[in-house]
């Protein structure tokens, strides 16, 4: 629209500044033809532009007649809010102070009164910096909203650990990582005995602060890459990557001796049926279906350790297999 101006006889200095004028508008367009083609624009991008529109405005206002009338700061508003917006804290912080210099320079030709320049530039900074401020609390404000949403969407809020969505979320990044380093995954589905008699005897309250005291044994047990997920009322799923099947079995073992050690601070704890289950992924297969599907097998091989006594790990040994392995599921030792 500001190229209109340079139609309209007297909103544009002659000369000089004409020609200034007419190439700030064309370098406004070719900076929109540039953001129009869909390149992503960085934070130091973002910035720049801003204060690339601080100056800009200065410019403009040097090459009109009446810059009061023609081109209010209230331009500056634009540029405002994409600091606020999109700049982290400092760098609004830089803008603000350009802010006042953009004011200051852009109006000092059209007032005479040093007082009357100074009132001036000092509203319309406050007006700008205040407004600029406001939608910056709103953003981080929003941000932290989203951060919590997210949150409660992938925690299982009372042990904190991740839940089935988090779970099926991960799959594709531990299917991708197998495959690329030649490994296994490993579903490990622990199973709390006794619980709902813990529950009955003691109540839900006991019952909770024993799901926190096992979920904080656990999260110290397993290794940084696993997934570990609360995925029912007292079953848990621990989803890594393993070289061998003697593997998985040590990481079992260790997780059950992980429950058994948990104990609440009235001294209440359980013990786990785990059940494992191995497969080689391979390329094209769905890792979200495939993750449920040795989640399954896993969870069969946990019940063969019910059966087995309890307090004990059983495996789903791996049959030969041309698609998906399909596996047995067979005792593997443990503790009574």
């Amino acid at each position: 629209m500001g190229a209109v101006d340079l139609l309209v006889d007297g909103v544009v200095r002659g000369g000089t500044a004409r020609w200034v004028y007419g190439g700030s508008m064309l370098l406004c367009l070719a900076l929109a033809g540039w953001l129009g083609l869909g390149r992503r624009v960085g934070r130091w991008e973002t910035f720049g532009l801003v204060l690339l529109g601080d100056l800009g405005y200065v410019v403009v206002t040097r090459c009109l007649e009446d810059p009061v009338r023609h081109a209010s700061p209230l331009m500056l508003l634009f540029p405002a809010f994409v600091a606020a917006w999109f700049c982290e804290s400092w760098m609004l912080a830089v803008h603000m102070v350009a802010t006042v210099g953009a004011c200051l320079a852009a109006l000092e030709p059209s007032y005479d009164s040093a007082l009357e320049l100074g009132v001036q530039v000092g509203v319309d900074a406050t007006v700008l910096n205040a407004a600029s401020a406001g939608v910056h609390v709103l953003r981080r404000r929003v941000q932290r909203l989203l951060r919590a949403t997210q949150a409660l969407s992938h925690q299982d809020p009372l042990t904190g650990l991740a839940n089935r969505r988090l779970l099926v979320e991960q799959a594709p990044r531990v299917w991708r990582q197998a495959r690329r380093e030649g490994s296994r995954v490993a579903a490990m589905v622990l199973d709390l005995d006794h619980f709902k008699q813990l529950n009955d005897a003691h109540g839900h309250a006991v019952g909770d602060a024993v799901l926190r005291a096992v979920a904080a044994s656990l999260s110290a047990t397993v290794r940084p890459s696993d997934v570990l997920a609360r995925v029912g009322g007292e079953e848990l799923v621990v989803l890594g990557l393993v070289s061998d099947p003697a593997e998985a079995q040590r990481l079992a073992e260790r997780l059950r001796s992980a429950v058994a050690a948990g104990r609440t601070d009235d001294g209440h704890s359980v013990t786990a049926s785990i059940g494992i289950a191995l497969v080689s992924p391979v390329d094209g297969e769905d890792a979200a279906d495939a993750v449920w599907r040795l989640i399954d097998r896993a969870d069969g091989a946990m019940y063969e350790a019910k059966q087995a006594g309890r307090d004990r790990v059983a495996a789903a040994l791996p049959r030969p297999r041309t698609a998906p392995e399909w596996e047995e599921a067979t005792p593997a030792g443990g503790s009574a």
